[in-house]
């Protein structure tokens, strides 16, 4: 009798942690994903801009950005946004990039604006794959500068992108060590995140040039996440007067990066 009690108890706990768990897994992705949906009509593409649809199914849009002219192989930025953007908001940014001779790929996020599917750290990692696969087959690119940029929650992407594909180079812009170090700072257990993003080993992982760019005033995601992560990189982390959402263009600072380390037009 005490047996079958003890057993009923542990099915109990087992179903409860169960059903738990499963309602934190989707409240934790709807706090991190908010999949803001596209402007109303067809998309506006810069000019030389080509709309792609990635993965598998196919249901994944990105826009690649062919440089305004080019003699050579050109690198390319691979670039990832923050949660609650669109590429459709980055589009007109990257002007800098492709005046240069640089291609720029923008990649949506599963579920967001026009792309079907659902985010999660793995939906989003097989979009990156497949942009970069894309990218280093398109006539013109120089598969040796493919590089990845991400701001925010995009810098968990390129990682994710860097461990599993060879990156020229990285660009972290307001980026965190890791999705659990966020959770734990905010009393949450680090134990139950269900998208960890683990861009702080990823980074030490890596022998490749880094820049890391961080808003001093960052009450989203505090400077030390910059710090931790240029440490881990060996490179120097530029600070910003700004805070999360409010450091305007970054471009000149890229650009120097990049020339810095040979990844420009050659």
């Amino acid at each position: 009798m005490q047996k079958n009690i003890l057993v009923g108890f542990a099915v109990l706990i087992v179903v409860v942690s169960s059903v738990y768990l499963g309602g934190t897994r989707s409240l934790q992705r709807r706090v991190l994903y908010p999949q803001p949906q596209a402007p109303a009509g067809e998309p506006r593409l810069p000019p030389r801009a080509e709309s792609v649809w990635l993965g598998a199914e196919e249901n994944v849009e990105a826009w690649f950005l062919r440089p305004r002219s080019s003699e050579h192989k050109f690198p390319v930025l691979i670039f990832a946004h923050g949660n609650a953007e669109l590429i459709d908001h980055w589009a007109p940014r990257f002007s800098w990039a492709t005046r240069l001779g640089i291609g720029v790929m923008l990649v949506e996020y599963p579920g967001y604006g026009r792309s079907g599917g659902s985010p999660s750290q793995d939906s989003i990692t097989d979009a990156m794959l497949s942009a970069h696969t894309f990218v280093v087959e398109q006539e013109g690119v120089d598969p040796d500068a493919v590089i990845g940029y991400g701001r925010s929650l995009g810098g968990g992407a390129v990682c994710a992108l860097a461990r599993e594909r060879a990156l020229s180079a990285l660009v972290l812009e307001s980026t965190f060590t890791s999705a659990r170090h966020v959770a734990a700072s905010l009393g949450f257990p680090s134990a139950w995140v269900v998208d960890p993003y683990e861009n702080l080993d990823v980074v030490r992982s890596l022998d490749i040039p880094v820049l890391v760019l961080h808003g001093n005033r960052d009450t989203l995601i505090p400077v030390s996440h910059g710090e931790a992560l240029a440490l881990a990189a060996e490179s120097e982390l530029v600070r910003r007067p700004c805070g999360h959402n409010d450091c305007g263009p970054s471009s000149q600072i890229v650009e120097m990066f990049l020339s810095d380390h040979g990844l420009l037009n050659r």
